[in-house]
């Protein structure tokens, strides 16, 4: 038996990864902010699945919460054996619109907890060799979208970057880059999403299925939509003025995850 531990659980992406994870026998920690829907997930997983779901209450934008998952991470008697660190939010407004309180918020969130928690659970890891880790980044890591854009491409290149340094040790690192996905990610930063095509809002479990596909591949960047790699693929040879004056307006009424 296998255990994965699966950052902002509850909903949207992470609560994909924690179904699929658990309907293909695999223990699961799950971690968030609400212990309520933490329990109330545990349970339903438990019951439907017969796996062991363990509850971490910890928020990722303070320190005692980015120690308590290091600390389980880094547990020699319950190894993980899969990290998806899954957290993050979205502001709205633009650059000087949004406090400097919330900006550094993000960057705990988008980059320190991140590189903490990958940095702990690969240690773990390759002392075993083996295991796997997940980092959700975003489309918009590869265009200019403000501090989101740019923690999340900061998510891109630190895991590929890592990926290449623990080569041969027996532990995957890959950054998912999903584009528009039906969670609750919009609704809680208060970004309305009417203006939205249809054809760019992807499944949450079709995404962890190609997701998972992709890691076992050994892919250290999946992109799980053929419609965005497509997109991304135009992205690569548009002007960085134009994609800079289209995504500002754009983000400031809606934001990819």
């Amino acid at each position: 038996m296998t255990t994965a531990l699966i950052t902002g659980a509850t909903a949207g992406i992470g609560a994909a990864f924690a179904r699929r994870l658990a309907a293909d026998g695999q223990d699961v920690v799950l971690v968030a902010r609400d212990v309520k829907r933490l329990r109330e997930q545990a349970t339903e997983l438990h019951d439907r699945h017969g796996i062991e779901a363990e509850v971490l209450v910890a928020d990722l934008a303070e320190e005692e919460g980015i120690e308590a998952v290091v600390a389980r991470l880094s547990d020699a008697r319950k190894p993980v054996d899969l990290l998806v660190n899954n957290a993050g939010f979205g502001n709205k407004g633009r650059f000087l619109e949004v406090s400097m309180a919330d900006e550094l918020k993000m960057l705990k969130v988008h980059c320190e907890a991140v590189l903490r928690l990958t940095s702990a659970a690969s240690e773990s890891m390759r002392s075993r060799g083996r295991g796997g880790v997940v980092n959700v980044a975003s489309v918009a890591a590869f265009v200019p979208r403000g501090t989101y854009g740019a923690s999340k491409a900061w998510v891109v290149q630190f895991t590929q970057g890592a990926a290449r340094d623990v080569a041969g040790s027996g532990v995957r690192l890959m950054a998912l880059c999903p584009g528009f996905v039906r969670t609750e990610f919009h609704e809680r930063a208060g970004m309305g999403t009417d203006n939205i095509p249809g054809w760019m809002w992807l499944d949450a479990d079709r995404l962890v299925s190609a997701a998972l596909a992709d890691l076992a591949r050994g892919r250290t960047l999946s992109i799980p939509d053929p419609r965005y790699k497509a997109l991304m693929g135009v992205v690569k040879l548009a002007p960085r003025g134009l994609l800079g004056g289209v995504s500002s307006r754009a983000g400031r009424k809606y934001g990819p995850k």
